[in-house]
């Protein structure tokens, strides 16, 4: 895939900010060893808003740039590579796609534009990632509904100010009628945060509802709808993750690239031997793979491409396993110091086992890959 010219300035531009300001030691390690509560620095996104990222794919009518799943793309991959703690994807992709189109949309876009909003996505409600078997219910309630049940892995959920909640209002768990989102305010009565702390010092929360009260004003789009936009939000940031991915394999084999350019053994450098320079040459091509696979899921999705939803999940099982295969491979080139928390490697290998997990698994997609390719 060949990118324009603009998307090459937002590469670039997103690329030098990043590498400035969204550094491990300035952001992920800073705010790990001082115990941030969000797990990000509210200051980096704010001036993420002034460039003008965070309201990236919002709709140029309500204040957006109004750019697409690619421009998204290529700012996520520059979050993985520098391991940039930060809401873009919760809130910028999964959110913004969530809220197109609807009347939450014009409440929440602001203040996603300004950077003082964070919104979280609540999906999960078991070890896995079962969009389908969703069974939080939601009972219709006065003018409102009232919601009952529980939800995992809300990555930033404690730190949201908005959290887009799926819930059942009719159907019964593994029908995708019947589901319906919801938009929550942090302060919602009867919901309940545990704010947890994941292998990567990343922040994900769970969340207990017991007849949590909502109004009909919560609902985004249609009662016992919520599927499509559901699917849309999921795919987007599905697509938004397996780009990180890519940026996270990268960032970790620049670095050990770098490192076999240095380090000697035998009196040789080790980046000599011929062994690790075919090992090293078989993951720069498998990266290249990953990335076309990404770019090409999110080309799909910005054309509205029938193919776009089979893609998705091409893209994020083969991200996951390259940035998998990228980060074993780096850990393991740099010996016993790659175990180490003193060296930088081994947070890629942390981010990767997180983020695969998220939106589903490598072999979850690849599953999904071969059903829908019957």
């Amino acid at each position: 895939m060949i990118l324009t010219d603009d998307q090459r300035q937002l590469a670039d531009m997103t690329r030098s900010f990043l590498a400035e300001e969204g550094t491990i030691k300035k952001q992920l390690r800073h705010w790990r060893d001082t115990g941030c509560k969000d797990g990000f620095g509210h200051g980096l996104w704010k001036q993420m808003a002034e460039l003008g990222l965070t309201g990236l794919a919002v709709p140029e009518k309500e204040g957006g740039l109004g750019l697409g799943a690619t421009e998204a793309a290529l700012v996520m991959e520059e979050v993985g590579r520098n391991l940039t703690p930060s809401p873009f994807l919760t809130t910028s992709i999964v959110a913004v796609e969530a809220l197109k189109g609807s009347e939450q949309g014009k409440r929440w876009f602001p203040g996603i534009l300004s950077g003082d909003t964070v919104a979280a996505f609540a999906v999960d409600e078991g070890p896995h990632h079962r969009p389908r078997q969703i069974a939080l219910e939601a009972k219709r309630s006065g003018n409102g509904f009232s919601l009952t049940g529980s939800k995992q892995f809300v990555v930033h959920g404690a730190s949201a100010d908005l959290i887009i909640v799926a819930a059942r209002t009719g159907g019964s768990p593994g029908e995708p009628e019947g589901l319906t989102l919801f938009a929550v305010p942090r302060d919602a009565a009867g919901m309940t945060v545990e704010n947890v702390t994941l292998t990567d010092s990343s922040k994900a929360a769970r969340l207990t509802f017991e007849d949590t009260e909502v109004d009909a004003d919560a609902v985004i789009g249609e009662v016992d709808n919520g599927w499509e936009p559901l699917r849309r939000a999921m795919r987007a940031g599905r697509t938004g993750a397996a780009a990180e991915l890519v940026g996270v394999a990268s960032g970790a084999s620049a670095m050990t690239v770098d490192y076999l350019k240095q380090r000697k053994q035998f009196g040789k450098l080790i980046g000599e031997f011929q062994v690790l320079q075919h090992r090293a040459a078989h993951l720069f091509g498998e990266i290249e793979i990953a990335r076309a696979a990404t770019l090409k899921a999110a080309e799909l999705l910005d054309k509205g491409d029938e193919k776009a939803g089979i893609m998705t999940h091409v893209a994020k099982a083969k991200s996951g396993r390259v940035s998998a295969l990228a980060v074993q491979e780096a850990v393991q080139m740099h010996g016993g110091i790659g175990m180490t928390d003193e060296h930088d490697i081994g947070l890629y290998m942390k981010r990767e086992k997180v983020l695969d997990a998220l939106f589903g698994d490598a072999n979850y997609h690849a599953r999904m890959v071969q059903v829908m390719g019957r």
